[in-house]
């Protein structure tokens, strides 16, 4: 078997264990979604509905099913050879486990956390998880995009388009593209009201 197909199934494994529904029953809540506006297995809403604890566990662990399986792809390569189509695989296949999760009948969360989790995979390398950080900051704070739906579409967006045309290595633009297209079809597909787009600057109230 290929090196990047072992990985990216593995990675697709990984982003398939939806912790927030794992640690809200061990935090002692049956279903953390059922009462969400949202119906999202993910870390807001185990914060929201879990508690802090049921949060921080969630939200750790999905950073880490999209860290390891990246991690270890690349610092392993001692062994095997590194395609750029491989890489962008790899990068991928957790948020697409963790949206379309084999576990849970196909029905997953949006994969945001575990994207960082993916991104932060490159270390050393982590401009790519600092450019997508900085626009939700950037949506959130100085451009202020609602609701939450909208702001994700447009980080995930503008990220994808810049990485276009930066330096990033192919295999970055390739898998971001990727996750990009299925988070945005996720949203879609969410239960979530779409409330109207509004965007408001820093010094508007």
């Amino acid at each position: 078997m290929q090196s990047w197909l072992f990985f990216g199934i593995l990675g697709y494994l990984s982003g398939s264990v939806l912790y927030a529904k794992i640690f809200g029953h061990l935090f002692g809540h049956d279903d953390i979604v059922q009462n969400s506006k949202d119906g999202n297995p993910g870390a807001a809403n185990a914060f929201m509905q879990g508690g802090f604890w049921c949060g921080i566990f969630t939200l750790c662990f999905d950073l880490l099913k999209g860290f390891l399986p990246v991690f270890f792809y690349l610092h392993m390569a001692k062994f095997y050879s590194i395609s750029e189509t491989g890489l962008a695989v790899v990068i991928a296949a957790p948020v697409f486990g963790h949206i379309f999760p084999v576990f849970y009948q196909f029905r997953g969360g949006k994969g945001i956390a575990t994207t960082f989790g993916c991104l932060l995979g490159l270390l050393p390398d982590i401009s790519a998880g600092v450019v997508l950080a900085f626009f939700f900051i950037f949506f959130s704070v100085v451009i202020r995009v609602t609701p939450h739906w909208s702001r994700t579409m447009d980080t995930f967006w503008v990220t994808a388009v810049l990485f276009l045309f930066s330096k990033e290595r192919a295999a970055v633009k390739a898998g971001f593209l990727i996750i990009t297209g299925l988070v945005s079809f996720k949203l879609h597909l969410s239960k979530e009201e779409k409330e109207e787009r509004k965007v408001r600057l820093l010094w508007m109230r």
